[in-house]
C-alpha cells in the first residue's frame, strides 16, 4: 500500500470529527444511491466561520475518508473560503487517483457541505 492509501485507510478506520453535533446550526443528509453511502453533515457557525463540524453515517472507505478529511479542512475556516473550495480541491485532499465510479463517493461529503454553506 502507498502512503496515500494508508492515509485513506487511517481516516476510514479512525474518522476525524465523526459523530453528532448537539448544537448544530445547520445539518443535511446526503446519499449515493448507486452504492448505498449515506452521510449526515452538521455545522456550527459563528460570524461566518465554521466553529465546529461533524459527520455521521455509513459508507465505503472513500466516502468516509473523504468526509473525515473534509471536516479537518473545513473546521475553523470562513464560509467564504469553503465556498471557493471546489470539487478538484476535494479530490486533491485524497491524493489518490479514483475511478469514475468512486468520484461520486469521494464527493458525497463535499456536496453536502456545499449545500449547507450555500443555504
Amino acid at each position: 500500500m502507498s502512503i496515500y492509501e494508508d492515509l485513506i485507510m487511517d481516516h476510514y478506520r479512525n474518522p476525524r470529527n465523526y459523530g453528532v453535533l448537539i448544537s448544530a446550526d445547520k445539518s443535511i443528509e446526503v446519499n449515493n444511491p448507486l452504492c448505498g453511502d449515506k452521510l449526515k453533515m452538521e455545522i456550527q457557525e459563528t460570524n461566518g466561520v465554521i466553529e465546529n463540524i461533524r459527520f455521521s453515517g455509513e459508507g465505503c472507505a472513500i466516502s468516509i475518508a473523504s468526509a473525515s478529511l473534509l471536516t479537518e479542512y473545513a473546521k475553523g475556516k470562513k464560509i467564504k473560503k469553503i465556498l471557493d473550495f471546489n470539487r478538484d480541491d476535494m479530490l486533491g485532499l485524497l491524493k489518490i487517483k479514483l475511478t469514475p465510479a468512486r468520484i461520486k463517493c469521494a464527493l458525497l461529503g463535499w456536496e453536502g457541505l456545499m449545500n449547507l454553506v450555500r443555504n
